[in-house]
C-alpha cells in the first residue's frame, strides 16, 4: 500500500513539477485567440501546453507554434512579439490569414523557422524582422506581400532557406552598402526563391562570390533587366538557376561554363543577344532552356551533344540554322527536344539509335525539307508542321507529324494497390487500398524538375515511396498516398495533385493535419532529386475527427478504464490535499510579507488603501484598455520602444488614448511604477504629455496618456509624418519643449529631472506644439540641500551629458545639454550620432559666424527654408546655434538655466517674426504641410501673436509636495 502511495505522489508532483504555462504566454495566446477566428476547438482552459492544438512547450514557455491547414481567419496580432520563447512559429495555408505580418515579430529573438506559405498576408515585409538572429527558414512565399525585400535579412547570418516567392515584391534585389546590410551577406544560405515577383533593376554583381553556399537560386517572372553579371560564374555550388521571364539583355557570360554543378539552367524569355557561349563543361545538365532570346544566329552547337544528362533541350526563337546531327537523339537520357521557329534545315533523321526515353522533337516552322523515319512504328511524337517537308501531301493526305491533331499528353494516376475499390459516400475518395476516406489533399508544385516526361511512371513512383517513407519516419497516421494529373503551367512548373490518406479511421484529427502540413512546409520531407525545388499548397481541410490518436477505441480494454478511474480519483483527492495546502501556506505568506509589499492588493477593486497617492488620474482595469484598443490589435499599434508598445485607444466617449503598455523584461518593480505614475499625476503643463491614467492587474504595466496626433518630432524631422516645419516653426517647438522642461525643474515640487530628453521623446500636437513626454527614466531631488542625485547612468547615447556620465551625479544641467544637443537636431535633421560622427563636434568644428548662415551649409537642413518662411531667412540662427552651443558646454557650471532658455528662445522668435512674418502681403503665413495638419483651424496659426511671457506661459498651479 505505501510502494502505491509513493507511486501517486510521484505523479502528483510531476504533476505540480510540469506547472501550467507561463502566465505572459497564456496571455499573449489568448490575446491571439480574440483576433484570430476559427482556432481550434481545444483552445481553451488555462494550459495550452498540455492539450491545446498546435501548441509546444519547454519549461511551461511556448516555443512552438504550428497551425497549418487550420481554417484560421482574420489577422495576426503584434503580441505574438510577446513569446520570446518561441522558435517555430508555421501557420501555413490558412487562406483566410490576411493583414499585415506585425512588426512586432522582431521582438521573437530565439524563433528559428517562420514559415507562412499560401496565406493572405500583404503590406511590407518589416525591416524588423531583421532582428532574428537565429532565423535558418523564412518561408513566405504564396502571399500578397508588397514593398522591398527588407534590407535588413542580410543580418541573418545564420539563413539557410529564404523564399519570398510568389508575392508583389518590387523594387532592387538589395545588397550591402556600408552599414546597411544585403543579401550578399548571407553566406550560409542556400536558397534564394524570389520568383514570381515585381522585382526590378539589374542583378547587381556583388550578389556572388566564391564564399556563398548558394545552390538555388529563382530570380524566374520579375522585371529585372541589364546583364547577366559575369561574377555569376563564382557561385560555384549552385545546382538551380532560373533568371528566365525577365528583360535581361546582352550577351550571356562565358564564365557561366563554370557552374559545373548546375542541373537545371533557364534563362528563356529575356533580350538576351550575341553568340551563345559553350557550356560544355556543364555535364550535370538536365534541363536546358534558352528559349526566346536574341542570339546572333549560329548552327547548332557541337558542345551540346556532350552533355550526356540531358533530358530536355528547349531552343525555341533562338536563330539556329543549318542541320541536326542525327546524334542529338542518341543522348542516353533525352526525352524532349524543342527547336521550334528558328532556320532550321536540311533533313531530320532521328536516326536508329535514338534515346529510349525520347517522347517529343518539336522542330515547328522551320526550313526542314526531308524526314527519313527509318522506324516503321516510331514512338517519338514528331512535329513539324510549318516546314517545307510538310507542304506536299501523298494523295491530298497530311502526314501525321504536319497535322495540328496532337495525342494527348501521357498522364499518371497512383494505381490500386491489388484490390478493387468499393463506392464511397459523397464526399469521401477511395484510397489506392481502397479504403474510403476524407484525404488531406493540395497540389505539389516543382519549381525546376529535371525531367519533361509526364508520363514516366518511375519518377511518380518514387516520389510516392519518398513521401511515405517520410510520414512513416514521423510516425504519422497516414495509410497510403495518391498523386494524379502531373501538368507543366506556362512558367515550365510541374504541378500534381496529392492526396494523403488517414490510416485507422475515415479522417485526420487536427494534430494529424497540421503536423502533415509541417512536415510539407518546411521541407523536411526531400522528394527525389530529379523533381528539384518544390512547395506545397494545401486545399482546405473540413473533416475533422476527434483529437488525441487515430487508433480504434475498440480495442481500449475495460479493466483499464476501470483502473484509470479509481486511479484519477485518488489522483484528484491527492491533488485538493496538496491545493488546500498550498493555498494555506500562500495566504501565510502573504500576512508575512504584507507590509514590505504595498502593491499586493491592487487587483482588487475593494482595496484602495494601498493605491498610490494620484490626483487627476484614473485606474483603468485591463479589460477596458483591451477593450479600447480593440484587443491591442495591430491595426491600433502606433509605436515602441525600450519599454514596450504604445497602442492608440479609443474611449467610449471618443477621446483619444495612448496606451504604453510595458514588455515583460522591461517591467519596472512595483514601488518604482507607483513612484512614476504618482510624478506624472503632479505634473501638469500644456508641453508636458498629460498621463490620464494606468492599469496595474494580471501582470500588466501600463500608463494612459492623452493621445497626441502628430507622432514625435523625430519623425517630422526625418520626413516620415510627411509635415515639413520652417524656421518659425521649428523655433516654435523648440521653445515648447523648452517651456515644459523649465517646469519640471523650476516649477515641480520637488524638482524633476526628465533624464531622456530627445527628439523620440517630443510629440507634436495637432497645433504642432511641442509636448515632452516619457517619464520612465525620470528622477526627482528630494533632497533640498542638494542639486543632483546620484544614480545608475542612463539615458540615450548622443544625448547624454559627458559629466553625468563620468561622475554619476545627475543635475537639472544634464537635461539642459541633452536639449542643446535636441537645438542641432531641430536645425540639422540629424541624428546625434551618425555614420560615427557626433553633431556636437561637427558643428563646432564647422561654426563661422563671419559667413552666411554660421558657415553651416553643410549641416542645416534643406527643407528648412521651405513654406511660409522662406522669404523671411533664417533670422535669429546665429543666436540660436550660440545658445545651443552653450547648452552642450563641457561643465555644467558653464550651461544656461532652461528658464534662461526659454527666455532667449523668445527674444529669437519675436526677432524671427518682426522681420517679416506678420507682414506678410498674402496675409497667408501658414505653409502647405501645416494647412494640411490644422485644417484651417486659426487657433493652429503657426504665426499667431499671441504673448511668449515666460510668466504667462508657465503660469500654472504649482505641484504640492507628496
Amino acid at each position: 500500500m505505501r510502494e502505491r502511495i509513493l507511486v501517486l505522489l510521484l505523479l502528483v508532483f510531476n504533476y505540480v513539477a510540469k506547472g501550467e504555462t507561463a502566465d505572459e504566454d497564456l496571455v499573449t495566446l489568448k490575446s491571439l485567440m480574440d483576433t484570430l477566428k476559427k482556432t481550434p476547438p481545444n483552445w481553451e482552459g488555462s494550459d495550452p501546453c498540455d492539450v491545446w492544438d498546435g501548441i509546444k512547450c519547454e519549461n511551461s514557455r511556448v516555443t512552438s507554434i504550428t497551425l497549418s491547414s487550420m481554417g484560421l481567419e482574420g489577422e495576426l496580432s503584434g503580441d505574438i512579439g510577446s513569446l520570446s520563447e518561441l522558435e517555430t512559429l508555421d501557420l501555413s495555408y490558412n487562406k483566410d490569414l490576411t493583414g499585415p505580418l506585425p512588426r512586432a515579430i522582431g521582438e521573437l529573438r530565439k524563433l528559428s523557422t517562420l514559415i507562412l506559405v499560401g496565406c493572405s498576408f500583404n503590406g511590407p515585409i518589416p525591416d524588423e524582422i531583421g532582428f532574428l538572429q537565429e532565423l535558418r527558414f523564412i518561408s513566405l512565399n504564396s502571399n500578397s506581400f508588397t514593398g522591398r525585400i527588407p534590407h535588413s535579412i542580410g543580418n541573418l547570418s545564420n539563413l539557410y532557406w529564404l523564399d519570398l516567392a510568389d508575392n508583389e515584391l518590387q523594387g532592387p534585389i538589395p545588397i550591402s552598402s556600408g552599414s546597411v546590410p544585403g543579401l550578399d551577406k548571407l553566406h550560409h544560405a542556400k536558397h534564394f526563391h524570389l520568383g514570381k515577383n515585381n522585382l526590378s533593376g539589374n542583378i547587381p554583381p556583388q550578389l556572388f562570390s566564391s564564399e556563398m553556399a548558394l545552390i538555388h537560386l529563382l530570380l524566374e517572372s520579375n522585371n529585372l533587366i541589364g546583364k547577366i553579371p559575369s561574377t555569376l560564374g563564382l557561385a560555384k555550388n549552385l545546382e538551380v538557376l532560373r533568371l528566365d521571364g525577365n528583360s535581361l539583355s546582352g550577351p550571356v557570360p562565358s564564365n557561366i561554363n563554370n557552374l559545373t554543378n548546375v542541373q537545371e539552367l533557364y534563362l528563356s524569355n529575356n533580350k538576351l543577344s550575341g553568340t551563345l557561349p559553350s557550356l560544355s563543361d556543364m555535364s550535370a545538365l538536365n534541363y536546358l532552356d534558352l528559349s526566346n532570346n536574341t542570339f546572333e544566329p549560329l548552327d547548332f552547337p557541337s558542345w551540346i551533344l556532350t552533355l550526356t544528362s540531358l533530358t530536355t533541350l528547349n531552343m525555341e526563337n533562338t536563330q539556329l540554322q543549318g542541320e541536326i546531327p542525327d546524334s542529338l537523339f542518341s543522348l542516353v537520357s533525352l526525352q524532349t527536344v524543342v527547336l521550334k521557329d528558328n532556320k532550321i534545315n536540311g533533313t531530320l533523321n532521328v536516326g536508329s539509335t535514338y534515346s529510349k526515353h525520347l517522347q517529343l522533337v518539336d522542330l515547328e516552322n522551320n526550313a526542314i525539307d526531308n524526314f527519313e523515319q527509318k522506324h516503321d512504328h516510331l514512338s517519338v511524337k514528331i512535329m513539324l508542321k510549318g516546314n517545307p517537308v510538310c507542304y506536299e501531301t501523298v494523295e491530298g493526305i497530311a502526314t501525321p507529324y504536319c497535322s495540328d491533331n496532337q495525342a494527348n499528353q501521357l498522364s499518371y494516376r497512383t494505381p490500386w494497390n491489388n484490390c478493387q475499390p468499393s463506392t464511397c459516400s459523397l464526399g469521401q475518395v477511395a484510397s489506392p487500398n481502397c479504403e474510403c476516406a476524407y484525404p488531406y489533399t493540395g497540389t505539389l508544385t516543382f519549381r525546376a524538375p529535371s525531367f519533361s516526361d509526364l508520363g514516366n511512371k518511375s519518377y511518380f513512383q518514387q516520389l510516392e515511396k519518398g513521401l511515405m517513407q517520410s510520414f512513416e519516419s514521423h510516425h504519422l497516421p497516414v495509410d497510403s498516398v495518391l498523386l494524379s494529373h502531373p501538368t507543366e503551367d506556362p512558367d515550365h512548373y510541374l504541378e500534381l495533385s496529392l492526396q494523403v490518406f488517414p490510416a485507422g479511421q475515415d479522417r485526420f484529427n487536427r494534430t494529424g493535419v497540421y503536423t502533415i502540413g509541417f512536415l510539407l512546409s518546411n521541407q523536411t520531407f526531400k522528394p527525389p532529386k530529379v523533381f528539384g525545388p518544390f512547395y506545397f499548397d494545401a486545399d482546405k481541410y473540413e473533416h475533422f475527427g476527434n483529437s488525441g490518436t487515430m487508433e480504434s477505441s475498440k480495442s481500449v480494454n475495460i479493466g483499464i478504464i476501470a483502473g484509470a478511474a479509481v486511479g484519477g480519483c485518488v489522483l484528484v483527492v491527492l491533488l485538493v490535499v496538496a491545493g488546500v495546502y498550498a493555498f494555506c501556506q500562500k495566504k501565510r505568506a502573504e500576512r508575512a510579507i504584507g507590509q514590505s509589499n504595498p502593491f499586493r492588493r491592487w487587483d482588487t477593486a475593494e482595496s484602495k488603501g494601498d493605491m498610490p497617492q494620484l490626483k487627476e488620474a484614473r485606474r483603468f482595469s485591463f479589460d477596458e484598455l483591451k477593450r479600447y484598443t480593440r484587443n491591442f490589435s495591430q491595426a491600433n499599434d502606433i509605436g515602441s520602444g525600450g519599454y514596450g508598445k504604445v497602442y492608440k485607444g479609443t474611449l467610449p466617449n471618443g477621446q483619444l488614448l495612448a496606451i504604453k503598455r510595458a514588455q515583460r523584461e522591461s517591467k519596472q518593480g512595483r514601488l518604482e511604477f507607483k513612484a512614476e505614475i504618482e510624478l506624472l499625476s503632479r505634473v501638469h503643463h500644456k508641453n508636458l504629455v498629460t498621463l490620464i491614467g494606468f492599469c496595474f492587474e494580471h501582470d500588466e504595466q501600463m500608463l494612459v496618456y492623452e493621445f497626441v496626433p502628430n507622432g514625435t518630432l523625430k519623425d517630422t524631422l526625418t520626413g516620415k509624418s510627411g509635415i515639413r516645419l520652417d524656421w518659425v516653426r521649428r523655433l516654435k517647438v523648440a521653445l515648447g519643449a523648452a517651456q515644459g522642461l523649465t517646469y519640471l525643474h523650476e516649477l515641480a515640487d520637488p524638482p524633476i529631472i526628465h533624464r531622456d530628453i530627445k527628439s523620440n521623446n517630443v510629440l507634436l500636437d495637432e497645433c504642432l506644439n511641442a509636448k515632452v513626454g516619457d517619464f520612465g527614466l525620470s528622477k526627482s531631488i528630494v533632497d533640498p540641500e542638494k542639486d543632483h542625485v546620484t544614480t545608475q547612468v542612463k539615458g540615450t547615447m548622443g544625448y547624454l551629458d559627458p559629466e553625468y556620465y563620468m561622475s554619476q551625479q545627475l543635475t537639472e544641467k544634464s537635461d539642459v545639454y541633452s536639449f542643446g544637443v535636441l537645438m542641432l537636431e531641430i536645425i540639422s535633421a540629424r541624428r546625434p550620432i551618425e555614420r560615427g560622427k557626433y553633431i556636437v563636434k561637427e558643428v563646432r568644428n564647422a561654426m563661422d559666424k563671419t559667413k552666411v548662415l554660421c558657415g553651416l551649409h553643410e549641416i542645416i537642413d534643406p527643407s528648412i527654408g521651405l513654406g511660409a518662411s522662406s522669404s523671411i531667412g533664417l533670422v535669429g540662427l546665429d543666436k540660436f546655434v550660440d545658445l545651443a552651443m552653450k547648452c552642450v558646454s563641457d561643465s555644467g557650471v558653464e550651461r544656461p538655466k532652461m528658464s534662461e532658455v526659454v527666455r532667449e528662445l523668445e527674444n529669437i522668435l519675436h526677432h524671427s517674426l518682426a522681420a517679416g512674418g506678420s507682414n506678410d502681403e498674402s496675409g497667408s503665413m501658414i505653409s502647405s504641410s501645416y494647412e494640411e495638419v490644422s485644417r484651417g483651424s486659426s487657433s493652429c496659426h503657426p504665426y499667431s501673436s499671441e504673448s511668449f511671457d515666460l510668466k504667462a506661459a508657465l503660469s500654472y498651479p504649482k505641484v504640492e509636495p507628496k
